[in-house]
This record gives structure tokens, C-alpha cells and sequence, in this order.
């Protein structure tokens, strides 16, 4: 069913579970496998507490909820002028290119996929949103999204991660303030974006967000999916304008 169509709960399975997942994804976060299970109550019950302020959540999505996650997508858009790739050759996010094909000097993994995802994973920039949400004290900038390999060729590089699965964003420093303040920041956030969104610092387990640790980004936030399984980065994830990522629906319940 469409995300809007029903009431859902816990022990419910379908198309409109993984739409709510896909937009919890900064609240704990699981995956959009469908299933609302005791980790999508979890994203549930926390969204509920914190965006919407109900004592006690309920664990229930039901309209009111649903409504919620639409304006949650209202009150933090994304600027997807600021996450299209600078090659000046793509249209901003890719040409397709290399999709089966990996860097022959290393193991099939996703660090050495060198396909150009079709835009950029949704369940990222739901979480990045979800990163404005708990820190409203900064006035965050995305300042770099999608790079393609034509951009990796123009700047000699050979990562696979800004093809559609990492962002980075930072704060600007304030008066008076110098690169360690600004490092202390991110660790802050860093360790933040750990609690309320179920990531990790570093590439170490299956299916879970993904934070550069501080030594490879010392003063920006990387974050990526590069960790999730083939399915769950299928090209269907991925999106290009704001109207693709928000996915609004008609709330019928």
C-alpha cells in the first residue's frame, strides 16, 4: 500500500513501512526493508517524543504522524543546488557511468564501485535533516554532494563515496573562533549524529550510516551509505530534486 493509505504499526509489512523508514532514517534509523519491526517502533516512538512532542508517543503511525514526517521534510529542505556535482560536464548528478564495473586493484566492494548512482540516497538527506533538526543552534551548509568521475578526474581522485552515497556539511566558524574550535564542533555533532541516528564512525558494520572519523574530516561532517547492502542502494533510492526526496503523499487516514 501507499505510505498514507493506512494506519501502520508493529507486525505490518509493505511499501508504505519502507517509506516511513526511508523518511525516519535520522531518527535511530534501520533500513527500508518494509518491515515494522521493534527497531521501526523505536524510530517511531523517538520521532513521535522529539518532533512532535507527544507524551507518551505512541508507536502508532497514524495520520497525524504521517502528516508530521511531510512537515519535518517542509521545515528542513535541502538546497539540491548545493549537492550537484562542479565537473561542469554532468548535469549535476552523473552520467550513469560504470555501473557493474569496479577499480581493478582492489576487492568487489562498494568503496571500489565505480558507478555513478542515479542522484543521491534518500535515507541520507532525511538523516541530514534530522541533523538540523537536533542542533538548531547552527546554520548548517552542504558543501559538497555529488562528485562524479569526471570530477574525480579533474581533481585526481579515485573515491567512489560522493557518487551518489556521501554528503559533507559544516558550520561557519563565529568571531573569534579558530580550526580547533571548529574541530571540537564537529566531534560534538559527530557523536551526536551516533546517538539520535543508529551511525557509526568509520566502515565497520553491515547497513548502518557511515561517519568519517575526525582524523580523515577534522573540521566538516562526511557522512554516507556506502556500508549498505547491493538492495538497499538500488537506483530506486536515489533522487535528484527536492519533490523525489520529500515523495509527498496524499494522507487518506
Amino acid at each position: 500500500m501507499e505510505f498514507g493509505e493506512r494506519i501502520i504499526q508493529r507486525g505490518m509489512t509493505g511499501a508504505d513501512v519502507a517509506e516511513l523508514q526511508m523518511r525516519l532514517a535520522g531518527f535511530r534509523g534501520t533500513l527500508p526493508d518494509g518491515v515494522f519491526g521493534p527497531g521501526t517502533e523505536l524510530q517511531v516512538v523517538q520521532f513521535q517524543r522529539d518532533f512532535m512532542k507527544q507524551n507518551p508517543p505512541s508507536g502508532i503511525v497514524d495520520g497525524d504522524t504521517m502528516r508530521a514526517t511531510e512537515a519535518f521534510a517542509r521545515q528542513y529542505p535541502i538546497d539540491f543546488e548545493s549537492l550537484k556535482c562542479p565537473c561542469g560536464v554532468c548535469s549535476g548528478f552523473g552520467r550513469g557511468l560504470f555501473k557493474g564495473k569496479y577499480y581493478s586493484n582492489g576487492p568487489k566492494i562498494e568503496r571500489n564501485y565505480r558507478y555513478e548512482y542515479p542522484g543521491i540516497h534518500r535515507m541520507l538527506l532525511w538523516a541530514v535533516r534530522a541533523v538540523y533538526f537536533y542542533h538548531p543552534e547552527y546554520e548548517f551548509s552542504i558543501t559538497s554532494g555529488y562528485r562524479c568521475s569526471e570530477r574525480n578526474r579533474q581533481k585526481g581522485r579515485t573515491s567512489t563515496n560522493h557518487c551518489g552515497k556521501a554528503v559533507d556539511f559544516d558550520v561557519p566558524l563565529e568571531a573569534g573562533e579558530d580550526k580547533r574550535d571548529d574541530m571540537e564542533r564537529c566531534d560534538r555533532i559527530r557523536g551526536r549524529i551516533v546517538e539520535f541516528a543508529n551511525a557509526q564512525i568509520g566502515w565497520y558494520a553491515a547497513n548502518r550510516k557511515a561517519l568519517e572519523p575526525s582524523d580523515l574530516a577534522p573540521t566538516w561532517i562526511h557522512m554516507d551509505v556506502r556500508c549498505y547492502e547491493r538492495n538497499y542502494l538500488a537506483d530506486r533510492y536515489f533522487c535528484t530534486t527536492l519533490e523525489t526526496l520529500d515523495n509527498q503523499k496524499e494522507i487518506e487516514v
